[in-house]
């Protein structure tokens, strides 16, 4: 189940990352780092500590916030006529939004189903 979780952040991530155009090769800021999550390894520095699960769950929201809000915008410049706002990009940000929001809801269920399993073992 954890694995499933974190395929969906990475892919989360992956979308972020596609998300920001020309810099989209840049690592995110909020990536998390393997070598951060030993402390034994070689090259970590000390006191600087990998992002919490909040903190990249928060993260996660924002950004699927901000494709949303880029949509709308987007949209709504197509509909009065803006010439900079072509139907392709218009598009392209909706389904950008969609899919970000499709795996953001997909997180929460899996969880919530993982709460789930954990309360319901028993002691």
């Amino acid at each position: 189940m954890t694995d499933a979780i974190s395929s969906i952040l990475s892919q989360i991530r992956a979308h972020e990352m596609r998300a920001r155009g020309p810099l989209a090769d840049a690592p995110a800021g909020n990536a998390i780092n393997p070598r951060d999550l030993r402390p034994d390894a070689p090259g970590r520095a000390g006191g600087v500590e990998a992002p919490g699960f909040s903190e990249t769950l928060n993260n996660a929201l924002d950004g699927v916030s901000r494709a949303q809000r880029v949509s709308s915008e987007l949209q709504t410049a197509f509909e009065m006529g803006d010439p900079r706002a072509d139907l392709a990009r218009v598009m392209v940000a909706m389904q950008q939004s969609s899919v970000a929001f499709k795996a953001t809801a997909e997180v929460r269920n899996r969880l919530v189903q993982a709460y789930q399993d954990v309360m319901n073992m028993p002691i």
